[in-house]
């Protein structure tokens, strides 16, 4: 029977590309902390559920002896399988072929998948792990990635888009994982930069390590180009599927419901957790933690611009978008990291139809010379933007301070805000207290027999005349000042309430935000 003949050939070719580089080269992965393209498909799908495509795929050129190096599937593996339950397609890059180096079948096969993404409609996924560009392979190497960036633009707000750095990712490849919607890394294994070290001594003469230049720890504090690093490949595709499971299949879904999740009520403890006394620090994540479902905060940009805090959580199963101003960092206050932060995260909410959640308790935007000379004006304006231009329901609570310009760009009712919410301890104000009184009242105090007593009785005044809350409430600002243990039900009522929010855009191709 033929198919007999033909299957034995069938399954030496599937089996010389499912070997890759064979077992020799595996065996210098794991040396190195690192595991083998197929083991982290194992642990990123759900068990038995990915469908492997493109498998016989060989690189083209016959140049420099690249002939006898051709290796079925060409160093990346392309498929897709379920995670959590629901479909998900992936590139995941082998670097026991040719050091995964990038070639013209290589990102044929990787925009094969993504354009498979887009049209099903669902998350696509790369792993990179590769040596960058084939050299051999010419202008067709370099012309792969920008196949592949156009397709991460075009997906980008359609699709969720997520990149695993879990080995060298250098050159042109670092600008795919900069377009898609959140980046990844092993701290054990990954790497980024433009121009690796070597480059880098020779173009100006400077000595710096991999790690130094472009490692985990340089990216996800320094550059903001991480939004998740974990200690090894296993634990970094364990977070990749934590955060697909708070995330919709695309633009049009709304994000995945969890009944599992259970709701906690300990508003009341708010009281203790946030002084009324406006110079004393707490930590925001307690605050967090008295009201939205039972271990479901889940941080981006964890240990990047601090002072603003933003991330996934649910509140009565369902997904929420936070941001949050950190009052144990610089006060709480805004600045060009925070910023673009916030501003980044508040559009990916935008588009994939989660809610957002605002908490105030920010001094002003952070002042300096280097914040102006680096662009506080152009960069602070995108959080403004991102706000005002974000669609779905936004609430907003003010716990205490909310001062000149930072008032109005942590989604003030101007910007549009469907519901603001403030305590009682709440000030609303062009600047705090002290400063104004400085500046309105400097004469005054300066005459004054006790200048000091008379200072402290000019703060007291002027603060309870225009900064309490119940001024701007009055004036339409806020749309109901609320005690710190109705907090939990008064933002889960206003969810509940605008969850059918449809707000229709003008039409036009997009807007142009200060980028």
């Amino acid at each position: 029977m033929w198919n007999k003949k033909y299957s034995e050939e069938l399954k030496a070719r599937r089996q010389k590309a499912i070997d890759g580089g064979g077992r020799e080269r595996a065996n210098k992965q794991h040396a190195a902390g690192k595991l083998t393209a197929r083991e982290r498909i194992e642990i990123l799908f759900d068990a038995n559920s990915f469908v492997e495509i493109g498998t016989l795929v060989e690189s083209r050129s016959d140049e420099f002896g690249m002939s006898e190096k051709k290796i079925p599937g060409d160093g990346v593996i392309i498929g897709y399988g379920m995670v959590n339950g629901r479909i998900v397609y992936a590139s995941v890059e082998d670097f026991t072929v040719m050091g995964g180096t990038l070639g013209e079948y290589h990102s044929k096969k990787i925009c094969q998948i993504m354009d498979m993404a887009i049209k099903m409609r669902a998350p696509y996924i790369s792993i990179n792990d590769s040596g960058g560009a084939r050299i051999e392979e010419g202008i067709c190497s370099l012309d792969g990635y920008s196949g592949m960036f156009y397709r991460n633009t075009q997906a980008s707000g359609l699709i969720p888009q997520i990149s695993v750095i879990l080995g060298p990712c250098a050159g042109g490849a670092c600008y795919s994982p900069a377009i898609t919607d959140f980046t990844f890394m092993a701290e054990q294994s990954g790497k980024m930069f433009i121009t690796g070290p070597q480059v880098v001594k020779v173009a100006i003469g400077e000595n710096i390590t991999a790690d130094e230049l472009g490692g985990a720890g340089i990216h996800s504090t320094k550059s903001g180009v991480l939004h998740f690093t974990y200690p090894d490949d296993k634990s970094c595709l364990e977070g990749v599927k934590k955060l697909l499971s708070y995330l919709p299949q695309n633009c049009s879904e709304q994000p995945p419901f969890d009944p599992s999740f259970r709701g906690v009520e300990n508003s009341y403890k708010l009281e203790d957790i946030v002084p009324d006394n406006q110079r004393i620090v707490y930590t925001v994540k307690r605050v967090l933690d008295t009201f939205i479902d039972k271990d479901s905060f889940f941080e981006v940009h964890a240990a990047f611009a601090q002072n603003l805090i933003v991330g996934f959580a649910r509140l009565d199963g369902s997904v929420i978008g936070i941001v949050a101003n950190n009052p144990q960092i610089m006060g709480g206050s805004l600045d060009i990291d925070s910023s673009e932060k916030g501003a980044r995260f508040i559009r990916f909410c935008d588009c994939f139809n989660i809610p957002l959640l605002t908490l105030v308790d920010v001094p002003g935007f952070f002042p300096g010379s280097q914040q102006e000379h680096n662009g506080i004006i152009r960069r602070g304006a995108k959080l403004l933007y991102a706000y005002a231009e974000a669609t779905v329901p936004k609430i907003t609570l003010i716990l205490r301070k909310a001062f000149g310009g930072a008032y109005i760009a942590m989604n003030s009712k101007g910007m549009g805000a469907d519901v603001v919410f403030a305590w009682p301890i709440a000030q609303i104000a062009v600047m705090g207290a002290e400063g104004a009184v400085g500046i309105l009242h400097k004469k005054r105090i300066g005459l004054a027999d006790d200048k000091e007593a008379e200072e402290k009785r000019m703060v007291e005044e002027y603060t309870e005349h225009f900064m309490t809350p119940y001024i701007a409430a009055s004036k339409g600002f806020i749309d109901e000042v609320i005690l710190p243990e109705e907090t939990r039900k008064k933002i889960s009522e206003s969810f509940f309430a605008l969850k059918d929010k449809n707000e229709m855009s003008r039409h036009k191709k997009h807007g142009n935000i200060p980028l």
